[in-house]
Formats: C-alpha cells, structure tokens, sequence
C-alpha cells in the first residue's frame, strides 16, 4: 500500500478500510501505531498474526476523548484526575474493564483490565473521531523489534499488507506512551515512557514500579524482558570499540575508534534523544556491522525511558 498524506479525504478512507476489518498504520505523538477496530475479534487477531506477536500481550486501545473511554473502562477519581490533566497525551492508563462494552478479548489478552489512552496528534484524533469506535494500535513493527517514527519505517516493515498508511511526518515524543496501572491502591508503573514519573508523582505522590523481567501474562506492552531489539547485539557500555562495532551516543563527549556513530543528543538533551531513538537504532542496524555500543543516559525525565528501552533491547532473544 502506497504512503498516503493524511488528509479529510485519505482519514475518512482510513476510517472505511478500519470499519471493514483492515489494519491501517497511522500516527501518533510517541511512534507510529498498527491500528484495527478494536471492537472486532478477526480485525484484532489480524495485529498478532502480522506483527508476529503473543497472543498473551495485550494491546493499548486508542480512543478520542475521556467520555468515549468511559464507556470501555471504570475511572476511580485518581484516573479522571490524571485524564484531565494529561489526555490527550502519551499517557495509558491501567484499568478495570467495563464487561458490558463491546470490545475484543484479544485487546485484553483474556485479562479483566483494559490499557487505554488518548492520543496527543491531530490525525490520530481525527481518525478515532471519525472511526467512532476504540483503535487497538500497537507499534507498526514486528513483535520485539524497534519501533517506527516514521511511515517509511512503516513501509519498510509491512507495506502491501496493510489497508493504509497515514503519513503524519516524524513523530514528535519518539518514544512509546507511559503505562501507570490504577487497578490496585498504589499506582504502579508498568513502563515508563512519554509522560515522566515526576509528572505523576507530581499529581499523585509517590509510585511504584513493576519489577523487569516478566515472562508471565504481562497487563500491558512492553513489559517483556526483550523487546525493542534491532538485528544487531546492543551493549550497555562503550569503554572500549570492539571490530565493526557502531556507537549509540549521547552529549558532547563522544569516544572514538567505532566504525559509525549516531548521537542521540549533542546537547545531551533527554527529550532531543527519545525523540532520535528508534530511527538512530535503525540507522546503525547495518549488515556490515557487528554490534550497537550504547552511550550511559542519566535516568532524570525521559532518560528513564530511554534507559528502559535500551535496556530491553540489550537483553538476551
């Protein structure tokens, strides 16, 4: 399927192709999504099949507004709260799902919570207004690999077999939403992402957080121990460069001897690097490499994502 710019016309086009089951990819603020109707099982099960993906991982539903996600989750006070405050926004939020709406098991992964959110781009708002319905909307790549920023990265990964791709320029955060579970008393954070922990904690108070490591049924993506992985081996540390080896960078101070270098942030700036990240792990994922040395990140703001995803993508497959 040919990259087409988002338009009235080419949203609405989108907006059919999810109606009659299609996947189409689309934009938002943080990467770009693999969207299908959430309310249809055979639409759904088709995100897994293609993105290759476990059944057992559930996916965030993307809707409009905080009154269209009402309808598909119980909101305590905490959840309105922080609704409010940051939807739209790189926030998904963790919570009891609302039995009586009509919504996919599949999106749940069988689990009696739903991850919902709102985003923050103007042409995903535009289609999830326009489609009505909640959009089940991974990440636009296969299962456990870097994420897309672009729609050419899109493109590259699935091209014909989508229905569409909205093209909405780069992504702005460059990074996956935050998950924070209000299921339980104390609000746990299942993955860092756009919306920094001192933000929460900001509204909320003190948090908690999810233990790395799940090999069980996880409540929400990217809690998997590998995840985020390009084709080459990722190392946590740049001491000194092994033969072949590419550079992760970050800041101003950057060691030399790598055979190529990608710096995240010359400035050594936490939002500058998130939004570069993906797209930088996809320019170093070269054949004639043998492997991505990552630069330390401080975990202040957004460097604890970036921490998270780098983390993850230097685990064992």
């Amino acid at each position: 399927m040919p990259i087409l710019s988002a338009t009235v016309a080419t949203i609405a086009e989108a907006a059919r192709h999810l109606r009659s089951g299609g996947l189409v990819a689309f934009p938002t603020e943080t990467v770009y999504g693999l969207g299908a109707d959430a309310t249809q099982d055979k639409a759904v099960a088709a995100i897994y099949e293609l993105k290759s993906r476990p059944s057992f991982n559930p996916l965030i539903a993307h809707v409009a507004d905080l009154e269209t996600a009402e309808r598909y989750a119980i909101f305590d006070h905490r959840a309105r709260y922080l609704a409010r405050r940051l939807w739209p926004g790189a926030l998904t939020l963790v919570l009891p799902r609302n039995r009586h709406a009509p919504l996919s098991d599949l999106v749940t992964a069988g689990l009696s919570t739903l991850a919902i959110r709102v985003p923050d781009h103007p042409v995903a708002l535009q289609l999830l207004q326009a489609l009505g319905r909640p959009v089940a909307a991974p990440s636009a790549n296969r299962s456990g690999k870097v994420s897309p920023t672009t729609a050419e990265h899109v493109d590259e990964e699935f091209g014909a077999r989508l229905a569409m791709i909205l093209d909405g320029g780069p992504t702005r955060v460059g990074l996956e939403s935050t998950v924070l579970d209000l299921t339980g008393e104390r609000p746990v954070l299942l993955r860092p992402g756009g919306v920094t922990r001192e933000t929460l904690e900001a509204s909320l108070g003190e948090i908690d957080v999810a233990a790395e490591g799940h090999t069980g049924n996880p409540k929400s993506p990217g809690m998997l121990l590998s995840h985020y992985a390009p084709r080459l081996p990722v190392r946590l540390t740049c001491d000194t460069p092994r033969p072949g080896e590419a550079l992760l960078a970050f800041g101003p101070d950057v060691p030399e001897g790598f055979a190529l270098v990608e710096n995240l942030s010359p400035r050594g700036n936490p939002v500058e690097a998130a939004a570069n990240l993906f797209a930088a792990l996809r320019r170093l994922d070269q054949p004639e490499l043998t492997g991505i040395a990552v630069m330390p990140i401080p975990a202040q703001g957004l460097g604890l994502a970036l921490q998270d995803r780098l983390r993850r993508a230097a685990s064992p497959r």
